[in-house]
């Protein structure tokens, strides 16, 4: 009788199963579009003179959990403009990848570098303040930035 329940039971467990597989990505798990937003996007704030931005911009945006993460930058321009870069000049990305995209335009950016006195848990970053040209790996369909791989000044 255990045994003929059990028969019935199973495939209606396998296909349980198999929806929460399905179904669990989009819960809870940052897709890398949004892990780009989280770590790089700070649209609603416009570069000052705040020494303490990288400090407290690192720590709000769960940068510093488990490890200092030695180097991070943040983009003060509409969301739009930095996922419009993904259309414009295409260039070979740090790692030799060909999904990476040179802004037209350069945008102001801040800096935060692990000061070299500074250890886990106890953070402490550098801010700098700069405008130049940003470099992102793209990828996805909407075609979105997922990866910041650099900054480079204007070659003109």
């Amino acid at each position: 009788m255990f045994l003929e329940k059990s028969l019935v039971l199973l495939p209606l467990l396998v296909l349980v199963l198999l929806l929460l597989d399905w179904i669990q990505p989009s819960l809870g798990k940052e897709s890398r579009a949004m892990k780009f937003q989280r770590q790089h996007m700070d649209s609603g704030s416009s570069p000052s003179s705040n020494t303490t931005y990288c400090n407290e911009m690192m720590r709000r945006r769960n940068l510093t959990q488990g490890r200092c993460k030695p180097v991070n930058t943040f983009v003060h321009e509409p969301l739009e403009d930095v996922q419009a870069v993904c259309f414009q000049g295409n260039v070979n990305c740090k790692n030799g990848q060909t999904n990476c995209y040179r802004s037209s335009s350069s945008m102001h950016i801040t800096d935060c570098r692990l000061t070299g006195s500074s250890k886990y848990p106890n953070c402490a970053y550098r801010t700098t303040r700069k405008e130049r040209h940003i470099i992102v790996a793209c990828e996805g369909n909407p075609y979105v930035p997922v990866h910041f791989d650099a900054s480079v000044e204007d070659s003109t």
